[in-house]
């Protein structure tokens, strides 16, 4: 559904909004309401207070939901489904034996956390830290110290790498934009990532998975226990699991585990897929590769995400396999990977509905026109916006477009340098990162997968999130300065 014409002012949209958050907070935390039904429910609420016609909040409410769960629930999938095989075979964890005999158990967070920056350069926020969960459940399993302690510097590694370096959409949008040159956005937005990785990911996670130690979650990885996981008592989560279809056995005693290199092999290959359709694309759009060429066609199908992923599941079956499961095994196994997901997919698929009414009420508009003459410095300016947009409506990537898309006026009319276009990038992308919280599908996912409650998750995530953004947007202000 396009955005309509707004029919508040944007002070009564902010303040429709705030109530919006505050409900479902209320009815999630007080009221131990299922996040699914809430997120539904004040959807609907907020679609009607802010004045959407009654004809078109049926749409309103299923764009979000159904653009969401299109971009999450294959991946999700198919993601979890090659982390239950290699969880299943003992892949994973002789790829964590591996990860921490070269780094050591103390620096356990630190491995995690740079192998997915590694990882982090062309997948996706979503898929990247789903084929990572069974290597944060197992060094966890391994070592202790709960969850987060693993998850939360890995799940940082790639928002950053998400919300800063191209070929992801948000930094690719906002550079296009601002007509600022992609290939520099690229070779500057490495080591700004890494950087910000390491001041607003990496030492506030050691804090704070020090002072919220949550238990290893058993819904999606691990031995199921037929109880009900700590989320389902705190806020109406994900509840009961069980033995998986067909007797599937959940882990492997007999049989030898499979290889590092196999191991490896099979993480990297949705990496290589992927890297193939930026590549390509990237060719294309430079002109280099034709169109209509169907060698590119074919690279750039196999590098869709969802696709990579079905392939990489098919190899690790048919290389995970041999001598361990039969294929009616498999099918059990896969059954139990997919059943505690459920859960996950449609509550995020829920906040995508929240988020896609707060867009559709017209409130990005509202809240551009508004501040658009600030009388600051662009550089704040573009991580201010950005913010605003970000908390008002949740969506990291409209709140990117959108403000770049504001901004571009302005940048033209200052003619501002390659290198100056590039840090405004960095620093709405800054504002577009900050202050995760309810509306947001992402801040689901990582609620979901962590086994945490809301309020946890606002007080780690959010937390974590926001110092990110903040670590990017310093340094893109201390790049500013030295550039003159």
């Amino acid at each position: 559904m396009t955005e309509i014409e707004p029919v508040y002012g944007a002070g009564v949209l902010l303040l429709i909004a705030a109530a919006a958050v505050a409900l479902l907070l209320f009815l999630i935390i007080r009221l131990k309401m299922h996040a699914f039904v809430a997120l539904v429910l004040v959807s609907l609420l907020t679609a009607v207070a802010a004045g959407i016609p009654i004809a078109d909040v049926p749409d309103a409410l299923l764009t979000g939901f159904s653009g969401t769960l299109g971009s999450v629930a294959l991946l999700v999938g198919f993601g979890v489904m090659v982390g239950r095989l290699l969880e299943t075979t003992g892949g994973a964890q002789v790829l964590a034996d591996t990860l921490i005999a070269r780094f050591g158990e103390k620096h356990a967070p630190l491995a995690l956390g740079v192998a997915a920056l590694i990882f982090g350069f062309p997948i996706f926020f979503d898929a990247g830290l789903v084929v990572f969960l069974p290597i944060i459940f197992t060094v966890a399993r391994r070592f202790g110290g709960g969850i987060l302690r693993y998850g939360l510097p890995t799940a940082g590694a790639f928002a950053v790498m998400h919300a800063v370096v191209p070929p992801h959409p948000g930094p690719v949008a906002a550079a296009a934009a601002m007509d600022g040159n992609i290939g520099l956005t690229l070779l500057l937005g490495v080591p700004v990532a890494v950087a910000a990785w390491f001041l607003g990911v990496h030492y506030v996670a050691r804090y704070l998975s020090a002072r919220y130690v949550i238990d290893i979650p058993t819904a999606v990885f691990g031995q199921i226990n037929g109880g009900r996981d700590q989320d389902a008592t705190d806020d109406g989560g994900a509840g009961d699991g069980g033995t998986g279809a067909g007797g599937a056995p959940t882990a492997t005693a007999t049989q030898a585990p499979p290889r590092f290199g196999t191991v490896l092999f099979i993480l990297l290959l949705p990496l290589v897929l992927i890297s193939l359709n930026t590549v390509v694309d990237t060719l294309v759009k430079a002109g280099v590769v034709a169109e209509d060429a169907d060698w590119a066609n074919a690279f750039m199908l196999v590098g869709q995400t969802p696709i990579a992923l079905l392939i990489t599941v098919l190899v690790a079956l048919a290389m995970l396999s041999r001598g361990r499961f039969s294929m009616g095994q498999a099918t059990g196994i896969l059954d139990d990977a997919l059943g505690p997901i459920c859960s996950i997919i449609l509550i995020t698929g829920a906040g995508g509905m929240f988020g896609g009414v707060l867009r559709a009420s017209g409130i990005g508009s509202a809240l551009t026109e508004a501040l658009s003459d600030l009388g600051m410095p662009i550089l704040l300016q573009a991580f201010v916006i950005a913010t605003v947009l970000r908390v008002a409506q949740g969506s990291a990537t409209v709140a990117l477009t959108t403000t770049a898309g504001l901004l571009s006026a302005q940048v033209t009319a200052e003619g501002l340098s390659d290198v100056k276009i590039t840090l405004l990038v960095f620093a709405v992308a800054a504002g577009a990162t900050v202050l995760s919280h309810v509306n947001d599908s992402g801040f689901w996912l990582v609620s979901r997968f962590f086994g945490m409650d809301v309020r946890t998750t606002l007080k780690t995530w959010t937390v974590l999130e926001t110092t990110l953004g903040l670590a990017v947007f310093l340094l893109a202000a201390l790049l500013w300065l030295v550039t003159g």
